[in-house]
């Protein structure tokens, strides 16, 4: 499942997570975004989510955000790739 950049900001308070690195989201970062890099992610799903809510993940480019989406919902998470990542938010700001 993904979601585009323009749909995303139609929505009251998606929870957004930035799963590039700290440095990466140090840099910029989407608004309102939190950081959880995509291994510790993969590895320790239930530290951060619940299964209950719905989850909108980036990275750079969306590749990374799409194939972590796919695992998180075979293990019953709703989580949500936004389209493009990073670098389309930036196209629409």
């Amino acid at each position: 499942m993904n979601i585009s950049v323009l749909d995303l900001l139609k929505l009251p308070n998606p929870n957004i997570i930035d799963i590039r690195t700290r440095e990466n989201f140090n840099n910029n970062h989407m608004p309102n975004a939190k950081n959880i890099e995509s291994k510790e992610l993969m590895i320790r799903p239930e530290k951060h989510l619940n299964k209950n809510e719905t989850y909108y993940l980036y990275c750079q480019h969306g590749i990374t955000s799409r194939k972590l989406c796919q695992i998180l919902r075979n293990n019953g998470y709703n989580a949500v790739s936004i389209n493009g990542g990073y670098e389309a938010w930036l196209l629409q700001n």
